[in-house]
């Protein structure tokens, strides 16, 4: 199951908002809960049954939160960008430019 490691690795540190997330780690942890996601709103929509959306939308929250906050941090940017989301259109454009940056080591340079 080595497809499916990042997204395990979120719900293992679903609370660990200390350490960092690689690039490769938060986008294939993003896929899989985006595809779980679908799944479970196809489902929803064929049998009348949203509930279910509704408990995973909810279980995943402080998860994504935390994955989230690691990868500013290993982007070297502060945990409190996070709160950019709630601008409308230009605060999600501006996550998702963080979250394409490369890693950063502690010290301040770009891995290579």
């Amino acid at each position: 199951m080595e497809i499916f490691k990042e997204y395990f690795a979120m719900w293992n540190n679903y609370a660990n908002f200390q350490d960092r997330t690689s690039l490769r780690g938060y986008w294939m942890a993003f896929l899989w809960n985006f595809v779980a996601s679908l799944a479970l709103g196809w489902i929803g929509t064929r049998t009348g049954a949203t509930f279910f959306t509704t408990v995973y939308s909810l279980a995943v929250l402080v998860p994504t939160l935390a994955i989230e906050v690691r990868r500013l941090h290993d982007t070297g940017k502060h945990w409190a960008w996070i709160f950019i989301n709630f601008v409308p259109i230009v605060g999600q454009i501006i996550l998702i430019v963080f979250f394409c940056q490369p890693s950063v080591a502690p010290d301040g340079f770009p891995q290579v």
